[in-house]
């Protein structure tokens, strides 16, 4: 039985999961915790995977690794291989200025939606670097290569010190602000733009099964991908087929051929890691919406599903739109949430419970919404992440989305996606391999369009909600 390893080095932690090769048996496990912050030293990464890598039984006996990290991160390498400062991670803030500028000197979002299908943000890596150029020019001039989380664990796995033997896949460079995934083209005018003309060097961009080299112990690396695309790989999604994942934001990607050009910036055009594209719908607004509503209620989760499912389609009225920290998607940072439609007969907990969970529901359906206007079928939809427990968002979701949706069992998809990956690099084969994906339940229900309705509606109302 031949093993190969998938590693999921996200922001809290590193997971490394041993598998069968053949049929995605998971044979043993470990993970470790990573330090907090939006600004860390990449050898806390590499310690953390030592330690993962320990506690799952040691990498000595795998054919094949892979890595699945977090997008967007920016690491800056000198001319030897050292780090020139800490690595900026996607949700360091700090370039958001900076993305403000680069946006308006290319000519404006819709320049860069032609370009490369991303229009910048703080969590892209361009930003970062304009940033760097700006605030620490000496780090800026010793940066002479530049690269993102997972390409630096894969290369540190290989043992090189060679900047040269750094590489890449499309899913991750796709969001990195200086790649087209549309042609997997790099464009170099916008690295010397965010760098404000420096050419650090870029790794090559490897294929969905090309060998980024082999390990110190001689295992073959695979290309490795960013944590959408490699939980995609791990869930076994194809075209048409649209994940929703709701931890504390929501996240919604979907697998296409056709490449989104969004000058709207709210359609991320992100490459798979099968050869697609996998545009992709970020809100700022996930779970966390229905624990804040559950605490207002003074109820624990198994009651707020109690009260939500209590209650009618439609909450009698009420409509709750979720902006409680701003938003995203549509871009609305100084919004705020809104219950919209109270009056004395409908103002009950089952109704506000209700109410919560469509209007999460409805800012889902707004994001796969613009997924399907850039040239996307959605059909199958899948449900991830911590909010998908919830029994109330389960059974109400198809409602409000108006298509059958299924939920697969817990699982580390990223490490699983990585691990699939690395079998795909082991055998070569034209297709990643047929693994079993566990038990999904599927769910389904009579669409309600009347809570879209509303929803809609309510919307524009929330816009004057801004806090002080």
């Amino acid at each position: 039985m031949a093993l190969v390893a998938g590693i999921d080095s996200s922001t809290q932690s590193c997971k490394v999961l041993i598998c069968d090769a053949d049929t995605g048996d998971i044979v043993r496990s470990g993970s470790a915790p990573h330090p907090g912050g939006t600004e860390v030293d990449p050898a806390a990464w590499w310690a953390a995977l030592g330690e993962a890598a320990v506690k799952a039984g040691g990498l000595d006996d795998v054919a094949a690794v892979s890595v699945g990290a977090q997008q967007h991160g920016m690491v800056c390498l000198d001319s030897v291989g050292g780090t020139v400062r800490d690595a900026l991670l996607w949700n360091d803030t700090r370039s958001s200025c900076a993305a403000a500028a680069l946006v308006e000197e290319l000519g404006g979002p819709q320049e860069w939606a032609a370009r490369i299908g991303v229009v910048p943000v703080a969590a892209i890596t361009a930003t970062k670097l304009r940033w760097l150029a700006d605030n620490e020019p000496e780090n800026a001039d010793a940066t002479a290569a530049v690269c993102l989380p997972h390409d630096w664990l894969t290369w540190r796995l290989t043992g090189s010190t060679d900047i040269g033997d750094i590489r890449t896949d499309r899913s991750d460079a796709s969001g990195t602000g200086y790649f087209a995934a549309e042609d997997g083209s790099y464009q170099p005018d916008l690295l010397e733009l965010a760098t404000r003309g420096r050419r650090p060097a870029v790794p090559p961009v490897l294929g969905p099964f090309d060998a980024a080299g082999r390990s110190a112990t001689g295992a073959l690396l695979g290309p490795g991908a960013g944590d959408n695309a490699a939980a995609a790989l791990g869930l076994g999604v194809g075209p048409g087929d649209c994940v929703v994942s709701l931890g504390t934001s929501g996240v919604v990607s979907a697998v296409g051929d056709t490449a989104p050009h969004d000058a709207a910036g709210l359609v991320a055009g992100f490459a798979d890691a099968t050869g697609r594209q996998l545009p992709l719908v970020c809100t700022l607004n996930g779970a966390p919406v229905l624990a804040a509503v559950a605490n207002m209620l003074g109820v624990d989760f198994d009651e707020f599903d109690r009260l939500a499912l209590s209650a009618p389609a439609g909450a009698d009225g009420l409509t709750l739109v979720p902006y409680f920290d701003g938003e995203r998607s549509p871009n609305l940072p100084d919004a705020a949430g809104a219950l919209h439609g109270i009056t004395t007969r409908n103002l009950q907990p089952a109704n506000v419970a209700r109410a919560a969970v469509e209007g999460l529901l409805a800012s889902i359906e707004f994001c796969v919404e613009q997924i399907s206007r850039h040239g996307i079928d959605v059909g199958r939809v899948m449900m991830v992440g911590g909010g998908a427990r919830s029994e109330a968002v389960r059974r109400i979701a198809p409602a409000v989305l108006g298509k059958p949706v299924q939920v697969p069992s817990p699982g580390e998809y990223v490490a699983i996606g990585a691990a699939r990956q690395a079998a795909w690099t082991l055998s070569q084969a034209d297709a990643p391999p047929p693994w079993s994906f566990g038990e999904t339940a599927s769910y389904a229900a009579d669409p309600t369009p009347e809570v879209l309705d509303r929803y809609r509606a309510a919307q524009p109302l929330t816009l004057g909600q801004h806090r002080g």
